[in-house]
């Protein structure tokens, strides 16, 4: 069984790679033996991320800047991924941002940032990358949606927008790469204590429409997936 999730060899990016669930993924992905590289937009994040994801494996690993809200950065990003490691191998779309609004008053940069983050970087870097992995005969996309993708909340307008439009992408990617030995699926989390999530609810009692929805009765913790996680200061 323990052969079922060795990554030995293979190269992963995952985008929203400093911090949060893409910290924790990325760091479950060194831990079973795959070379890393993670994206996000702020350097110093990436910077002090990464020996937290490779400490104690023997993964290769690197990080990348790239504003996944400007399409010709998601484009340079699948180069330069492959270029740091070699043929990315496993993708996993991360990266994600969230604009609360009323309908009535969604404005459309807001609108056209959380698509373009959210929906449409994905596809371009599956784009990107999809071709290679089907000559290889073998690759793994991971998109993260959301819960919020299935239900949603008064002013998510366009964050479920796009986590839904994401799901639907899975679904026809997933039949399209299969028969090249390409699978395609989505995660669709519930709330998780993530920097993100607390930007979003600094106090405590706004986290109880959530919490109240959950049969744990609390939030999930990104290093339950893979132990404490301690980062470079």
């Amino acid at each position: 069984m323990t052969s079922l999730f060795d990554l030995s060899g293979r190269n992963a990016l995952v985008t929203g790679g400093s911090k949060g669930l893409g910290l924790a993924m990325a760091r479950a992905l060194a831990q079973a033996g795959a070379s890393v590289a993670i994206a996000a937009r702020h350097a110093g994040e990436l910077e002090a991320a990464l020996p937290a994801i490779l400490d104690g494996t023997v993964a290769r690993g690197a990080w990348l800047v790239a504003d996944m809200a400007h399409r010709d950065e998601v484009e340079g990003l699948a180069r330069k991924a492959a270029l740091a490691l070699g043929p990315i191998d496993i993708l996993v779309n991360n990266a994600g941002i969230n604009r609360v609004s009323p309908i009535d008053a969604v404005r459309d940069a807001d609108w056209d940032e959380v698509l373009a983050v959210n929906l449409t970087a994905p596809m371009i870097l599956s784009r990107a990358l999809a071709g290679p992995m089907k000559q290889r005969g073998w690759g793994r996309i991971i998109h993260i949606s959301s819960v919020f993708g299935q239900v949603s909340r008064g002013g998510r307008n366009a964050y479920s927008a796009s986590k839904a439009g994401l799901i639907g992408l899975t679904h026809s990617m997933a039949l399209e790469l299969a028969p090249h030995g390409v699978t395609v699926n989505a995660i669709l989390p519930g709330p998780f204590e993530t920097p993100m999530t607390d930007s979003m609810h600094p106090d405590p009692s706004a986290k109880q429409w959530f919490t109240g929805r959950v049969p744990m009765g609390r939030w999930g913790r990104p290093e339950e997936l893979v132990g404490p996680l301690v980062l470079a200061r």
